[in-house]
């Protein structure tokens, strides 16, 4: 059977008025999924029996379960959902003070292969539905308000590349900030790619209103293609024209994520390149520290090094905030999404 959170309101408007049924009923069916988040038809009470009943005949509803969870010391929770075929993904509640961001994903696995990203080595297995992205969102909302947060910000920093499944991860944001969702704020949703550049453009192009995150991780094209194959074939000088486009079309400040690996991008020449760099586009950047993981031999910058290098960029008048990284003990830290159940 098909998946009724698959279909768009006209579809299930278009449902009932084949099968006789008045339009206004896809209303309501409509809010029962998205903003009641109806584990099961028969939730839907306000609708008769025999239209619930007509549902269950024609449609499957599913929902992402909670396989496993767990909480770091300083209060992160990572939580492994399981979705309708068995695979596992992850997703991370991350607090700050009387707040909490979800860090979702949008993809099971990833095809591209960043030597420092726990995800990249597992290779990929298919894209997240719209209603997979979607369901990650309402269940950390929900462990934000139980932990007495406010539920503030979403990153779609998790498994995957979230330009490599565009259609549904548009869709789904369209629906996170809908009336009809959960109502959130365009610029409260941060999207981070790696760097795809036709994407980027397209971004600019749907003319699109949440912030926009590159993870950059060196301005050397050398060594940006040893750590990140896909800058081979989207090299920096066809990144910063794609960052250009989609500046100049949103007129919207890009935030590069830069993860200091110790004697790899650390030093003072990577610095350099870095604020050139930094010239093409308004920005920030974000110093990430590296969380390691099973697959490699990096390590974390020294705290001089690290020092040294925020302290020449901000000399160069560039915006630069230090990243702590939150629930290492948990491998739920930036990188370290690796599905370990």
């Amino acid at each position: 059977m098909q998946e009724i959170k698959n279909l768009s309101l006209k579809n299930i408007e278009s449902f009932f008025i084949e099968n006789k049924e008045k339009a206004f009923r896809a209303k309501q069916v409509y809010e029962w999924l998205w903003q009641k988040h109806a584990s099961s038809f028969d939730e839907m009470t306000n609708i008769s029996k025999e239209i619930r009943s007509l549902l269950k005949q024609n449609f499957s509803l599913s929902q992402i379960k909670i396989k496993n969870l767990q909480k770091s010391s300083d209060k992160t929770i990572k939580t492994a959902f399981e979705l309708s075929d068995g695979n596992i993904i992850e997703g991370v509640l991350i607090p700050a003070q009387n707040r909490a961001t979800a860090c979702i994903s949008s993809q099971v696995g990833c095809k591209l292969g960043c030597k420092f990203c726990a995800t990249g080595h597992l290779g990929y297995t298919r894209n997240l539905t719209v209603a997979e992205i979607y369901d990650q969102v309402v269940i950390i909302k929900q462990q934000a308000e139980e932990s007495d947060l406010h539920f503030s910000n979403i990153v779609l920093m998790g498994m995957g590349e979230p330009l490599l499944n565009y259609d549904n991860v548009m869709s789904a944001i369209k629906l996170i900030t809908s009336k009809q969702g959960l109502a959130m704020s365009n610029s409260r949703i941060t999207l981070s790619t790696s760097g795809i550049n036709k994407m980027i453009k397209k971004l600019a192009d749907d003319n699109v209103r949440f912030n926009l995150a590159v993870s950059l991780h060196s301005a050397n094209n050398d060594k940006r293609s040893q750590l990140m194959p896909v800058n081979k074939t989207n090299p920096l000088n066809e990144l910063a024209q794609a960052l250009k486009y989609f500046n100049e079309k949103t007129q919207s400040r890009i935030t590069f994520e830069y993860l200091l690996i110790k004697d790899i991008n650390d030093g003072m020449n990577d610095a350099k390149e870095l604020a050139i760099f930094c010239k093409n586009v308004p920005c920030k950047i974000n110093i990430i520290e590296y969380n390691p993981i099973d697959s490699n031999s990096f390590k974390r910058s020294t705290k001089e090094k690290t020092d040294a290098f925020v302290n020449y960029l901000e000399n160069k008048n560039i915006i630069v905030n230090i990243r702590r990284s939150r629930g290492k003990d948990i491998d739920a830290a930036c990188g370290q999404l690796a599905n370990k159940n």
